[in-house]
């Protein structure tokens, strides 16, 4: 499974093996919880990075917590250092935990951050996310192509984060390619379906024809399409996520829904890719010899996007995974 190759990303990097280590170590991980389902899926691979390095090395400690709310979360990543964790992997609710994880980092514990960020550069060792910019254009430029170059289109975007805005924006400015195309309004979906329903609802009572919806997540396009679908109306051709939410992915394998032809991959493994980075990075391991000149770990990681459409499905398919 890819997934799980870029799961286990981090253990190939290094040179020998790194199971069984002399010394102790301890790892605190600290993200929301599963709120949504793509973050059902990255909880998911918190643990089961948890129990592989469990049976890997008995001398790595990790403690997992997860936040309904980013005031939680602060007092999280505060709990886990005073229990003098040698790494801190941190998935922000949103960019409120700065002062936490910079307190962290000047303590000299290992800091690595993901996803959503922080905004301070300088706060952390290693800065993990997935290629938004790229995710964005990927999805939006199927969709558009999709419509032939002409047509109305909504974005709902997710919740205001560094991530959000490079979606965002990058989904506008592919749009901008195409005199053709209408971009319609923009409007925060929260990354939570309910919401995006009550969203998608307004957008359909105030504009009489859509033809295209992006979502930049799957959870808010299966809120969009239930609010569609119950409007009773015929107009949109497509709708097009991301995040390769199990079901989705299915449906674009079986190509039994007409309204989702494509999507778009931000893997949620990468809690788990973190973790591992986390772990080398506190032990000091270096790159292997075969990465010529740079034997240090890096500072910042980029999970590539990928386009998934009826011909790669199959291959982004996870049943394991509880959405």
């Amino acid at each position: 499974m890819r997934y799980l190759a870029i799961a286990i990303l981090a253990l190939c990097v290094t040179i020998g093996a790194t199971q069984a280590a002399d010394t102790k170590l301890k790892v605190g991980v600290s993200m929301p919880s599963a709120t949504h389902g793509w973050m059902a899926n990255a909880n998911y691979w918190a643990n089961k990075a948890k129990e592989d390095w469990a049976q890997w090395d008995p001398n790595v400690e990790i403690e997992l917590k997860f936040s309904g709310t980013s005031n939680q979360q602060a007092s999280d990543i505060e709990d886990l250092v005073t229990k003098d964790i040698d790494a801190l992997v941190v998935f922000p609710h949103d960019t409120s935990v700065t002062n936490v994880v910079e307190q962290a980092f000047n303590q000299g514990i290992y800091v690595v951050v993901l996803d959503r960020g922080v905004s301070k550069e300088g706060i952390y060792d290693l800065y993990i996310t997935g290629d938004d910019y790229n995710y964005s254009r990927k999805g939006m430029k199927f969709l558009i192509d999709s419509l032939g170059g002409n047509g109305n289109v909504i974005i709902i975007s997710g919740t205001p984060t560094p991530i959000d805005t490079i979606r965002t924006n990058a989904a506008k400015e592919i749009a901008a390619e195409y005199p053709g195309i209408k971009v319609l309004d923009v409007q925060p979906g929260e990354w939570n379906r309910q919401k995006t329903l009550a969203v998608m609802e307004n957008m359909l009572q105030k504009y009489p024809k859509i033809d295209g919806v992006f979502t930049c997540d799957d959870d808010m396009m299966l809120g969009a399409i239930q609010a569609y679908r119950e409007s009773g109306r015929s107009d949109i051709k497509m709708f097009v996520g991301g995040g390769a939410l199990k079901n989705v992915v299915k449906e674009i394998v079986d190509d039994t829904n007409p309204l989702v032809k494509a999507d778009c991959t931000y893997p949620p493994s990468v809690i788990a890719t973190a973790t591992s980075y986390a772990i080398l990075g506190a032990r000091g391991e270096k790159l292997n010899p075969y990465i010529y000149q740079i034997r240090a770990m890096p500072s910042r990681i980029i999970v590539p996007a990928e386009l998934i459409t009826k011909e790669n499905a199959a291959e982004f398919y996870n049943p394991d995974t509880p959405f």
